[in-house]
């Protein structure tokens, strides 16, 4: 799972990554990039007010929004905030960085919601961002 307690923000990515790609993707490589992305998403993680988090959970707990309508709510708000961070990177990068970050976020912040969280971030980076992943993998085996 994307959230453990004890792991590396690293890790973390890493397994999110391949529970997205499964066996597609060598695991060294993943690994590699997963570091790389950490690094950033540690920077990040100070830029995302509690605001953002908190609207997400209750979007997460209202049981009336479909799982389509949540992931359409996540994809916002990491829109929004890839919009409202000042950086040179790439969008996508920044995108995938900010989707993993949220999912560490509302789950620290509510727990028992890690799994729907989990589940919603998946959906999203296989919808928005798996040909950039795609793209950052084959570039890194060359």
């Amino acid at each position: 799972p994307c959230t453990e307690p004890g792991l590396t923000a690293a890790h973390e990515l890493n397994l999110c990554v391949l529970a997205v790609f499964g066996p597609e993707v060598d695991e060294d490589i993943v690994r590699i990039i997963a570091a790389q992305l950490a690094a950033i998403g540690d920077q990040f993680d100070k830029e995302i007010k509690a605001g953002v988090v908190n609207d997400l959970v209750r979007h997460f707990l209202n049981e009336s929004l479909s799982r389509e309508e949540i992931t359409r709510r996540m994809s916002e708000a990491v829109e929004g905030l890839a919009r409202a961070i000042p950086s040179d990177m790439e969008q996508e990068k920044a995108m995938l960085v900010l989707a993993m970050v949220l999912t560490k976020k509302i789950a620290n912040t509510m727990p028992s919601l890690f799994q729907h969280v989990f589940s919603t971030t998946v959906t999203y980076i296989s919808q928005h961002l798996h040909n950039y992943i795609l793209r950052m993998v084959s570039a890194a085996t060359r």
